[in-house]
């Protein structure tokens, strides 16, 4: 098809991110991120402009040379696999250079909760959640991981243990209690993954 009759997105845009489904920063908020969470980033970006991008530009540049390009399954996924990379690269660029690395462990000792903190807390039923605030690029949910705009990463932060916040959910206000709060020790670098 010619590109005359395609829509492709205009400049660069903040929905032009590379990564879906992850929530914006607030405006003018700088992207908080822990050691560990910044150098994954950091690894990945490198990964990208290394090695993956260096290599697709490779198979384009050969299947380009192959002749037809409208029904060159290489030439078309190559395109479109560098137009994904780029999208990520741009993405991990804009947001490492906003990030501001914060030390959980500087923390260590501590009762109130700070980014990096590991909270236990209590709902009116007595049920009990554990989870730990980290980056919005790192938090993963499935780890037990909040990024610190989330609601109840909002509703804990600055509390202290035996503390009662209120916690806004779509069925209303609840009131929660901060139980018990950690950080990783100074020497500890903390759960590595991969």
């Amino acid at each position: 098809m010619n590109k005359a009759f395609t829509k492709e997105p205009e400049g660069d845009t903040d929905d032009d991110d590379g990564s879906p489904g992850l929530p914006p920063l607030p405006p003018g908020a700088r992207n908080y991120l822990t050691p560990a969470g910044y150098r994954r980033l950091r690894e990945e970006l490198m990964s990208l402009l290394d090695d993956e991008r260096p290599r697709i530009v490779e198979v384009v540049s050969w299947a380009a040379k192959n002749g037809d390009r409208s029904e060159n399954g290489d030439y078309l996924y190559g395109k479109k696999r560098l137009r994904e990379i780029d999208r990520r690269i741009r993405f991990l660029t804009k947001r490492l250079d906003i990030a501001e690395v914060a030390d959980p462990s500087a923390h260590h000792g501590s009762d109130q909760v700070f980014f990096g903190a590991t909270v236990t807390y209590a709902n009116a039923r007595g049920e009990e959640r554990t989870v730990t605030i980290k980056g919005i690029d790192e938090a993963d949910s499935l780890q037990g991981e909040v990024s610190w705009i989330s609601p109840v990463a909002r509703a804990l932060l600055k509390a202290r243990e035996g503390d009662e916040v209120p916690l806004v959910t779509p069925a209303g206000v609840e009131r929660i209690e901060v139980v018990e709060v950690r950080y990783p020790s100074p020497q500890d670098p903390g759960p590595a993954r991969a």
